[in-house]
């Protein structure tokens, strides 16, 4: 369903950064393309640097030339280039602002909607917000103004509220825009429509059917040049914290009234606030952490490649030592009627043997037990590579004995001839539509750091080496603690023979 967007002005703060010219600029001119920016809607960079628009547009060309290797239409081409403006924000001058206001004012150029996208140093955004609304570029007195935050929001329970005292000072909840960029991915939001969309789900999506649920994140990549930020953060706050927290609400949040955007975040704060806090004088039993070291990786083709372990990589920037996680994996009870006694497993990790995203979930003992190791039956939903729908049932071998095999039926999301779209296109799409559904409410932000800080503070203290695993390797045999039942292991890729340990 195709939503109305009112004229508007995108703001794009940090346009020469990285994430502009890769995904937003891009993204925005594939929305172009598809027909769902409307006429009158404008694009004003703002960078630190000095820049003529006949540059900055010729700039804007290489950015897409980057992406679009096949080409263009040439008329949308200049359709989007016609919208597209700069603005120098030098941040040595004092008056900045107030001529970004001026520029801005001009009704003739600028639709007066204006949707800001904050692509700065999270150090920044409250800074920004507040200069904005000095010079009554927040005002909504006439018409919307909206504001998104790029990730992360806060690196604490602390900073995040101490951040959000900041900026509601000058914004209204309705005008905060908290990005997770992973809630664009399409497969993601399917998870939702899967289940509620098909009456074969609902009926048994609950602790009387489902055994447990696993939730992954693992990466073949390492930290890379993000060394010390990584070093800074860990796997735990880096994915669990924001994206695998936020997709377990997905998964296990009740049925909305609607598909509104209040309703289903409803459902989604109400679910991570009944998440049982994580037992700290327990955390053992409860967390799992690990640092990988040297070893063999799969890169392109099926080559394998060496490389070295995280704490190598840390010498190189002179950190002689580290308790920072390149794996963590949690085990979290919600404590509500549908999920009693229901783990849920969720895990991330870099240099693993694979890379893979999704869901799976294992359902309990068939009522008939025919063999002493006939299987259980599991549900995948996969994210990436590749975005599926896999179901796993027992049936009998043909022939004179009792036996059974289990039988996949496995379902691809993504037909041939659909719309690859970006997370960011969805997100920004929504921004200018306003609807913020895939966005995250502070509380649902309050209640994700809630849950986590307590374990990295743990961590933290904890100064004893990390448990390591050999990079290229499955998940450590340590990691296991965390099981609730000795036959529960962790599932790996969605391909039939390489899921069990």
């Amino acid at each position: 369903m195709t939503k109305k967007i009112d004229p508007c002005t995108l703001v794009l703060f940090g346009a020469n950064g990285n994430l502009s010219r890769v995904k937003l600029m891009p993204g925005l001119f594939r929305l172009d393309m598809l027909g769902r920016l409307p006429d009158e809607m404008k694009i004003l960079s703002v960078g630190r640097q000095e820049v003529v628009l006949d540059a900055w547009r010729t700039d804007i060309k290489g950015m897409l030339d980057a992406k679009f290797k096949n080409g263009y239409d040439q008329k949308i081409f200049e359709r989007f280039i016609a919208r597209n403006f700069y603005h120098t924000n030098a941040p040595t001058d004092p008056d900045a602002f107030n001529k970004m206001k001026a520029t801005l004012s001009n009704e003739k150029v600028f639709p007066q909607n204006l949707a800001y996208f904050l692509s700065v140093r999270p150090t920044d955004f409250a800074l920004v917000v507040e200069q904005l609304s000095g010079v009554g570029l927040l005002d909504e007195s006439k018409y919307w103004r909206r504001v998104l935050i790029e990730k992360p929001f806060g690196t604490d329970l602390q900073s995040a509220q101490d951040l959000q005292a900041k900026i509601s000072k000058h914004l209204k909840e309705s005008q905060i825009y908290r990005i997770d960029h992973y809630l664009g991915k399409s497969a993601l939001q399917n998870v939702m429509f899967t289940r509620f969309t098909n009456a074969m789900f609902e009926p048994i999506w609950n602790n009387q059917y489902i055994d447990h649920v696993q939730i992954t994140n693992n990466e073949i990549l390492g930290v890379g040049d993000r060394t010390k930020f990584y070093d800074s953060t860990g796997a735990l706050c880096d994915m669990i914290q924001s994206h695998l927290l936020q997709t377990l609400a997905l998964v296990a949040m009740e049925k909305p009234e609607d598909l509104s955007p209040q309703n289903i975040r409803a459902e989604k704060i109400k679910l991570l606030e009944s998440i049982r806090p994580i037992p700290v004088n327990d955390l053992n039993k409860h967390a799992f952490r690990a640092q990988y070291a040297a070893g063999r990786v799969c890169v392109a083709d099926g080559h394998g490649e060496n490389v070295h372990g995280y704490l190598e990589e840390l010498a190189k920037e002179g950190v002689t030592e580290s308790v920072t996680e390149t794996y963590a994996a949690l085990k979290l009870f919600i404590d509500n009627p549908r999920w009693k006694g229901v783990p849920f497993y969720v895990r991330t990790a870099k240099r693993m043997h694979e890379g893979n995203t999704g869901i799976s979930i294992r359902f309990k003992q068939a009522p008939m037990q025919l063999v002493t190791d006939q299987h259980q039956n599991w549900l995948t939903l996969n994210i990436q590579p590749r975005e599926c729908i896999k179901m796993e049932i027992e049936s009998k071998i043909p022939g004179l004995d009792i036996a059974t095999r289990t039988l996949s039926i496995d379902a691809p999301q993504r037909q041939h001839d659909d719309e690859t779209i970006d997370s960011y296109e969805a997100l920004m799409l929504n921004l200018m539509e306003g609807d913020p559904s895939l966005y995250l409410h502070i509380s649902e932000v309050e209640a994700q750091w809630r849950l986590v800080d307590p374990v990295v503070k743990a961590w933290a203290a904890d100064k004893k080496p990390v448990h390591q695993y050999r990079a290229g390797s499955r998940d450590p045999e340590e990691s296991s603690i965390i099981f609730e039942s000795k036959d529960q292991f962790w599932r790996y890729s969605i391909e039939l023979g390489g899921d069990k340990h």
